[in-house]
């Protein structure tokens, strides 16, 4: 786990330069070592540099910039391959010497060995750029899911072309070689979603190569080809392997207890996290440790929840406490530490946080459960809301819409300063989409209604977005689910969604802020790809229950743990932001969101009117229940994150 930057093309004493600056932005995500290294001082050629976070191999033999076959080829590599032994032994066989203990190595032989194909191999989470002098290019690739970052950016030079890469978007503008302009069509994205969505980065000009994809550039820096080496699987009609899922979960896991630093579990006492430690349990070499956050404020709090089921494990259990003092006091921290902004990233911050003082330096997270299980509600939601829609599509739309308008009035009571925010606030557009599920899911997933984000910003050409994506984005987005059952299609979108674009960045930057590594088991593509063989029945019902990750990780718990509401991990953001706190600290963090919001030169920099945010901010503050905290958090950490990287529209 580490963070790496690197110029491919036309290298001037700027570009290395830049790329040194690049390499110390990312210090924080590899604190144990850095690299250097560049094929040329000027002209066609390659820089690559590298920040060590030293998980497997400790020694100085895992430092990157690593080559091999006599210095022909060198790569730079975030991330790890949890098979690289069942690799290494392969390619041991086939007559191969090895002079590390590190999976770097495994990866550059495995190249060497199997040429482009050796992608498809790899079992892991990774983002790296290699080098082949004999083939004259540099080999990009990132994981099938979007666990690891990459960043590109293509640069004119005087002398010609450069593209510079990084694990970080903040990286890439250290160099001073992009130009600090927001991307208007990443910022409707982000102000669709609270997060940005699709290959365009917030910066304008730089994009994020795509989860299972690879890019070669030839190294005067023209792109040679681009290709998709994975990608999330359709519903496939297969009778239920439940012993094959039930090996790929155990060993999805046991891979990923494999380290030579302390490693430990998030456990929140639900189900996903509960399940992974149960299944570490398993596997662990010694006693496991898990870890939890809990608050003060009782209905937010499940330790109690997580203490039971560490007791029924046998774990060495750590609880730590999250007050609304506490949060103030570190919350410059946390959001600087978010490449891009995002709407709820930094209760991972904190509990990445307090899980790395505590020693540990690798960390076990149940995330993907209740997208790979259907436990969120929207599983149940989305297939009537469909049918809905269609049976209105037989209507008049001119009988429909004030139907639906005078519907969401009786539901809902009579709007305030700000139409309501929530799902049922956008039935009148959710009728209008005829059924089409992937329309529905980026309608119920958006954090305001379309009315409201033209008067929120209403420079910004929303023609250029469909319901929230680039339009080639949102069609590769239907294409993905078409001919599918529901309950899969809805599972699909929020793996490509939720998952790829919003949960997985946040995870990655939150918690590299503090050098620590967070692995996903129940992402391993493996168990992804045999849970679109098995039936929706056996997948995703009783709905809401997630029974058969219950049945796969559970056994051996007593039932009665967790037979209680679902809740998901969230800080008691209303109360902190209203400030209801009668103390100092209590208005603090209120405060200072009033401060960031009055500034019209802060709005306008960003492309919003700072009419409609004052607006929103106060029927929030009124207590509007239809307008949730995540809507004026989403904007503060746009605005907050704007200010900090100097970047305007």
């Amino acid at each position: 786990m580490c963070g790496i930057a690197g110029a491919v093309g036309t290298l001037d004493a700027a570009v290395l330069d830049g790329v040194r600056r690049a390499s110390e932005r990312e210090r924080h995500r590899g604190p144990d070592a850095d690299g250097f290294w560049a094929s040329a001082e000027l002209g066609p050629g390659v820089a690559l540099a590298h920040r060590r976070l030293a998980i497997i191999d400790l020694s100085e033999d895992g430092i990157q910039p690593m080559s091999a076959d006599g210095g022909n080829v060198v790569v730079v590599y975030n991330g790890e391959i949890y098979n690289y032994r069942t690799l290494r032994a392969e390619l041991e066989a086939a007559g191969v010497a090895f002079k590390s203990q590190s999976d770097t190595e495994v990866l550059l032989q495995a190249y060497l060995f199997w040429g482009d194909a050796f992608l498809e191999r790899l079992v892991g989470m990774f983002a790296f750029a290699l080098y082949d002098r004999r083939r004259r290019r540099v080999l990009f690739a990132r994981d099938r899911l979007g666990i690891k970052p990459l960043y590109l950016a293509r640069v004119q030079r005087p002398g010609g072309l450069v593209w510079l890469f990084a694990s970080e978007l903040r990286a890439l503008l250290a160099t001073d070689l992009i130009e600090r302009r927001l991307d208007p069509l990443a910022l409707e994205t982000y102000l669709w979603h609270g997060f940005v969505a699709g290959p365009q980065a917030l910066a304008l000009g730089v994009t994020r190569l795509e989860p299972g994809m690879a890019l070669s550039l030839e190294l005067d820096g023209s792109a040679a080809r681009e290709w998709r080496f994975w990608e999330l699987p359709r519903h496939t009609e297969r009778p239920d392997d439940l012993e094959g899922l039930r090996a790929a979960l155990e060993d999805a896991v046991r891979i990923r207890l494999i380290a030579d630093v302390p490693l430990g579990v998030f456990l929140s006492g639900g189900i996903d996290s509960s399940a992974v430690s149960a299944l570490a349990m398993r596997s662990a070499p010694a006693k496991l440790r898990t870890f939890n956050v809990g608050f003060d404020e009782q209905a937010f709090d499940e330790s109690a929840h997580a203490r039971e089921v560490a007791r029924a494990l046998g774990a060495e259990h750590t609880e730590v406490r999250l007050s609304q003092a506490s949060f103030v006091a570190r919350l410059d921290d946390a959001i600087s530490s978010l490449d891009q902004p995002s709407f709820d990233a930094i209760n991972t911050y904190f509990v990445s946080r307090a899980v790395r003082e505590a020693g540990i330096t690798v960390a076990l997270a149940g995330t993907g459960g209740d997208e790979l299980f259907g436990g969120y509600p929207s599983f149940a939601d989305l297939p009537r809301l469909a049918r809905l829609s269609r049976l209105a599509g037989f209507a008049p739309s001119a009988l429909v819409q004030p139907l639906a308008r005078a519907f969401v009035r009786l539901k809902l009571g009579a709007p305030g300063a700000v139409e309501p925010q929530v799902r049922w606030g956008k039935l009148p557009d959710a009728l209008a989409q005829r059924g089409e599920l992937a329309r529905l899911y980026q309608l119920a997933c958006a954090l305001f209604t379309p009315r409201f984000l033209r008067e929120l910003a209403p420079e910004l050409d929303w023609s250029r977005t469909e319901l929230g994506l680039e339009p080639a984005r949102f069609a590769r987005l239907v294409g993905a689910v078409a001919h599918d059952p529901a309950l899969h299609a809805i599972s699909t979108l929020e793996l490509a969604s939720f998952i790829g674009e919003r949960l997985l960045p946040d995870t990655d930057s939150a918690s590299m802020a503090v050098a620590l590594e967070v692995r996903v088991p129940l992402l391993d593509h493996r168990v992804v790809e045999r849970l679109a063989c098995t039936s929706a029945q056996r997948r995703f019902h009783p709905l809401g229950r997630k029974q058969l990750l219950r049945d796969l990780g559970l056994r051996g718990l007593p039932r009665e743990l967790f037979e209680r509401p679902k809740r998901g991990f969230e800080l008691p953001m209303r109360d902190w932001m209203i400030g209801s706190s009668a103390s100092t600290m209590g208005r603090k963090l209120r405060d200072r969101i009033d401060s960031v919001f009055a500034s019209r030169d802060a709005c306008a920099a960003a492309g919003l009117h700072p009419g409609a945010v004052d607006r929103l901010w106060r029927a929030f503050l009124a207590g509007d229940p239809n307008v949730y905290w995540s809507r004026p958090w989403s904007l503060f950490a746009l605005l907050d994150w704007c200010a900090r990287e100097r970047l305007t529209l």
